[in-house]
């Protein structure tokens, strides 16, 4: 006799089990089933594009997981959910990997090894690892379609990018500038101010300060003043230094030499200046507007160079309260001495190496540079005091070395102009947990500062910008589609990429010679600004689906880890509020980040974590996606996992187990009395009352949890469930299920 239910094995190994449903789903293609029936209404889910050209770690899964949940709960509430996966393709990531695979370093190794070569080689790096992801994906038994997926280096996704600049610029959003911003001297780029602010670009080191005496040329009282640097390598480029007008400062006296320094400063400078008496306080505002002897010749002639300068930000935090400003080097450096008439100096190369400018330590590397400038101080007689400064310094977060400072051309969003409707939108959207919403994003958008968008680099998107050769007649010419491309080149390309861009030039319509051209400037855009892109690019926007995506944005839906807020999310809310004046989404989760038992960031290198392999086959997916979404990440704390995959374990055997153990008992008892359950919803037992008021209490309470995206406490309630069905229910109710079916009470049970 055929049983009711199947023979269910009380100890069974749960990886076999979901592998036989993922082969199920995968033979008759349920996914794609459940998008094409029939629905009244749509949830818009956006999925954030990882780079390929490296393997998924645990932070991937847990987002993966999330992608999967809230999905599949909006289509079991009756909403199609389209659910299409992404590539992020271009960028330093790809550069970088292909430079260690081609074996080359830097620019002049690049272009010598040919620009063309190069993008080849990234197109086909960046892309080496699709099929691990999606194995990774599908065994995590995530739905998502790979098929119809969208990579930002496809031609129809660059040109919705150049699109958005070209909309940008005619907003007057855009504009271009030499800047001090953050380098990168080992990658040879530019780092947007934001990135200095992800995955722990900030970190502990030990740099050289001094204490140097400039000689005044022009005060009442011959002095020397006291400037104060961790940036020694900094010194030969000083043009200025800077004062609080409101600042009290002291003149002090021994054997006929005279020093300035801020009062707050003297005791700590005690052993230095011991035997120096004060003979006058005054304010900074005396001594503004003198000038001072040049601490090295190399810019001695500098128009209206080596002043003393007001400068607001001077405090009284560290230092002499005296200021060294080398504008080239320094953001407040040189918005003050542009104010003051002085041009930013910048003697140092891409690859961070002094230029000839700076002829004693030329091809030098700055930081290398600065034991023999202290020297040099040293020997001129002008170092008060050389100590070690520990401190919190950038780093770039793609080669793990210290950024330095610089100025560069760069092309900008300016940010500036709309960061105020960006804080008006940020209060639409529900953040998950709230205080992201006024905490991170909403005081980092109050502060938002105009985005450097350009990349001296090779593989990206191309800023659609042509110039004019010849100064003289001067023009520029931006494009937004490859049709406008075509119509003035003559020429419809069929890759936007470098160097076949590079190749389209036309004569200066301005120039009556006929000898100048317009030349593409070198840069491409910084792969945040293509990842921003995404709502738009991924369907062609607005070259193709224009009424789709109107009626699709913004986002119902997306989730990345917190410090997202810094990248993908704002750049997200950047490209939104300045094209559509709109949140880019309405709902969003940032959870916190996996660590190990000591605290650190899980990493191949330490070799921390259990591998989601063994993980698989060892406990099965559904354990880690328990472990991972019922703990606090999702309210955006951090997760101990330890290198045993102990809290993968233990979500096994307190709630998969259990859970199981509750079907087996059931379905063994049925089989026993080849009895055919029915649903039943009342019952005259108060103990059924009881567990059909909590069964129905929690499929009430979960379907709330998730409406309010707390997967979190959506998984409490259905842990609660659980120990009441199996500890309170089950076994108080183990004589009825004993008894024969016959009896009602078995029955019911």
């Amino acid at each position: 006799m055929k049983k009711k239910f199947p023979d269910l094995d009380s100890k069974p190994s749960f990886s076999n089990i979901e592998n036989e449903i993922l082969d199920f789903w995968n033979k008759n293609n349920i996914f794609q089933k459940s998008l094409d029936k029939n629905y009244d209404s749509e949830y818009v889910f956006y999925d954030g594009p990882p780079f390929a050209n490296g393997l998924p770690h645990y932070g991937h899964l847990l987002t993966g997981f999330v992608k999967d949940i809230i999905p599949r709960f909006h289509t079991m509430l009756g909403n199609k959910v389209d659910r299409r996966f992404g590539w992020d393709c271009h960028g330093l990531p790809a550069e970088m990997e292909s430079e260690k695979e081609i074996g080359v370093s830097g620019r002049a190794e690049i272009i010598k090894f040919g620009v063309e070569n190069f993008n080849d080689h990234c197109k086909q790096s960046v892309m080496k690892y699709t099929q691990e992801w999606e194995k990774s994906v599908y065994r995590q038994a995530r739905w998502v379609d790979f098929k119809n997926d969208y990579k930002t280096m496809d031609i129809s996704y660059m040109e919705s990018v150049i699109w958005a600049f070209k909309e940008l610029w005619k907003k007057g959003l855009i504009y271009e500038k030499d800047r001090v911003m953050p380098y990168s001297w080992k990658a040879e780029t530019p780092i947007s101010n934001f990135e200095t602010r992800l995955d722990d670009s900030y970190r502990e080191r030990t740099d050289p300060a001094v204490t140097v005496k400039v000689k005044i040329a022009d005060y009442d009282i011959e002095s020397s003043i006291l400037i104060w640097t961790t940036t020694p390598w900094t010194l030969p480029s000083n043009l200025a230094i800077a004062v609080n007008e409101d600042l009290d400062y002291l003149i002090l006296t021994k054997d006929g030499e005279n020093l300035i320094i801020g009062e707050f400063a003297l005791d700590k400078y005690s052993e230095e200046l011991d035997g120096f008496k004060v003979i006058k306080k005054i304010k900074g505002k005396e001594i503004v507007g003198l000038s001072y002897v040049p601490i090295f010749p190399y810019f001695k002639d500098e128009k209206n160079a080596f002043k003393i300068l007001s400068g607001e930000f001077v405090n009284t935090e560290e230092g002499t309260g005296i200021v060294h400003m080398a504008p080239g080097f320094g953001e407040d450096d040189q918005i003050i001495c542009e104010q003051n008439g002085i041009s930013s100096i910048c003697p140092v190369d891409l690859k961070g190496r002094f230029t000839s400018e700076v002829k004693d330590y030329e091809g030098v590397l700055v930081f290398d540079s600065n034991k023999e400038i202290i020297r040099r101080l040293k020997s001129n007689d002008i170092l008060i005091k050389h100590e070690n400064y520990k401190h919190n310094y950038p780093h770039s977060w793609r080669t793990d070395e210290p950024l330095i400072y610089r100025t560069l051309n760069s092309w900008y969003v300016e940010v500036s102009k709309f960061k105020d409707k960006m804080v008006e939108n940020n209060q639409d959207i529900n953040w998950i947990p709230g205080h992201i919403k006024d905490g991170s994003f909403g005081n980092w958008l109050e502060g938002a500062r105009d985005w450097s968008i350009s990349r001296n680099r090779f593989w990206g998107t191309p800023i659609p910008v042509w110039k004019s050769t010849d100064p003289k007649y001067p023009r520029v010419d931006v494009y937004g589609s490859i049709d406008e491309i075509e119509k003035d080149f003559g020429v419809r390309p069929k890759n936007l990429h470098r160097p076949y861009i590079d190749e389209l030039t036309r004569v200066n319509p301005d120039d009556p010679t006929g000898k100048s051209k317009m030349v593409r400037v070198e840069e491409v855009f910084d792969c945040w600004f293509e990842s921003g892109s995404m709502p738009f690019a991924q369907v062609h926007y607005p070259f193709e689906n224009k009424e789709w995506f109107e009626s699709h944005f913004p986002a119902d839906f997306i989730v990345e880890y917190i410090a997202q807020t810094r990248g993908w999310f704002y750049t997200l809310m950047v490209l939104s509020t300045a094209l559509f004046d709109k949140p880019p989404f309405l709902n969003a989760i940032g959870h916190g980040v996996v660590i190990d038992e000591n605290g650190s960031k899980l990493s191949k290198r330490l070799n921390n974590y259990p591998a989601p392999d063994e993980v698989w086959n060892k406990f099965g997916a559904d354990a880690l996606r328990w472990f991972l979404v019922s703990s606090p990440i999702l309210r955006g704390q951090n997760l101990v996992m330890d290198r045993d995959g102990s809290g993968i374990d233990a979500s096994l055997r307190q709630v998969i187990v259990p859970l199981w153990n509750s079907v087996y008992f059931f379905t063994l008892y049925c089989n026993i009395e080849d009895y055919s359950p029915s649903i039943i919803n009342d019952s005259k037992l108060p103990i059924d009352k009881y567990i059909l008021s909590k069964t129905h209490k929690a499929s009430k309470d979960v379907k709330e949890a998730l409406s309010n995206y707390d997967i979190t406490g959506a998984c409490n309630i259905i842990s609660e469930f659980i120990e009441t069905l199996n500890n309170w229910y089950i076994r108080r109710s183990r004589n009825r299920f004993w008894d024969k079916t016959t009896n009602k009470n078995a029955r019911d049970a």
